[in-house]
């Protein structure tokens, strides 16, 4: 039998990633791609600092092409996002992979005293991927609130008026894409290329 490298078959090892997390991770790549480029539709129909002479974004990078366009975009792609993270947290939840995503005392602890600079990512990235959480769910509600003011009048009054939610949820955006950033370095930091790869993609090695 032929020993050589070339005729060693190809083997899947085990992924740092499980299969739901890695549909969790396209899923949120396209729908938070066409809720930004959509959004930012919507936005350039009424600018949110401004008035209507306010900054505009360039069109070439907007999907929708007008605003009722941008809008039936917007939230189509919303509701995939939202029902993305909704079954996302019951897996979570059931298979109780949450004890090792969130944040918990040990890491604030190693935080403050730990010497040791992996176990110091890892706290940071736990912290990280917690905080995204009351951010998710404020652009969610914020942007619930303009979808159906009338209906949800009483989320509108919660932020205060019109003018204060549109500016809430606009700044939602770049704290999402910061978070994005974030998550992508200390993910590389605490596994390197395998770890950032297994969130997308199957691993493969040769036997």
């Amino acid at each position: 039998m032929d020993s050589s490298p070339a005729a060693k078959p190809q083997l899947k090892r085990r992924s740092l990633q499980t299969t739901p997390a890695k549909i969790f991770h396209w899923v949120n790549i396209v729908s938070l791609f066409l809720m930004l480029t959509s959004g930012l539709q919507i936005y350039n129909a009424n600018p949110v600092f401004g008035g209507r002479e306010g900054f505009h974004f360039p069109f070439f990078g907007l999907l929708g092409g007008w605003l009722a366009g941008g809008r039936h975009w917007h939230f189509a792609a919303m509701w995939f996002f939202s029902l993305n993270l909704l079954w996302y947290s019951v897996y979570v939840l059931v298979t109780q992979r949450w004890q090792h995503r969130y944040v918990g005392g040990n890491d604030i602890k190693a935080l403050k005293q730990s010497k040791n600079p992996k176990r110091r990512v890892y706290a940071w990235h736990r912290l990280v991927y917690t905080s995204i959480i009351p951010i998710l769910l404020l652009a969610l509600l914020s942007g619930i609130g303009m979808y159906k003011p009338a209906q949800f009048h009483w989320i509108v009054d919660f932020f205060g008026d019109w003018f204060a939610i549109r500016v809430t949820h606009f700044l939602t955006v770049p704290i999402v894409i910061a978070f994005a950033i974030a998550h992508s370095l200390l993910a590389f930091k605490a596994g390197g290329d395998r770890l950032v790869d297994s969130m997308f993609l199957d691993e493969k090695v040769e036997s």
